[in-house]
């Protein structure tokens, strides 16, 4: 009866143990450097810097956001893009702006999408509701 359960344990411990030492790719630290994030043939990202002298992580995601537009105007079929700054990664996709510390790791909110396409703080514009 316990020896099922201790091998169950160690297999699991060792699955643990593996996914931990996987190799999470982090982002280059260049102050003030926004870099536009690509991915090689290879899978391997390449780091294309954008813009220098980016005073905060808000004006790199802007940005990369005017990049993304003027990407679709040239009839790019890709509706998101990925960047980095000071070791963050910046993923502007559909809904709006995710920050993340890894490039396959968790993604945070950090600007949503209005009504009319605009970026905005997340909870900072109220819907009336109609009477």
């Amino acid at each position: 009866m316990r020896r099922p359960i201790l091998i169950a344990v160690s297999v699991a411990a060792a699955g643990l143990a593996l996914s931990a030492c996987e190799k999470q790719i982090k982002a280059p630290f260049e102050k003030g450097v926004c870099f536009h994030v690509a991915t090689n043939k290879d899978k391997t990202l390449r780091f294309n810097p954008v813009e220098r002298n980016v005073p905060s992580m808000e004006q790199c995601a802007a940005t990369l956001e005017g990049m993304r537009i003027r990407f679709l105007r040239m009839g790019s079929p890709n509706r998101s893009l990925t960047g980095s700054y000071q070791g963050s990664f910046i993923f502007v996709e559909k809904q709006g702006i995710y920050l993340g510390q890894s490039y396959d790791g968790a993604r945070f909110m950090s600007l949503v999408r209005t009504g009319d396409g605009r970026l905005a703080v997340p909870g900072a514009i109220r819907q009336v509701p109609a009477q």
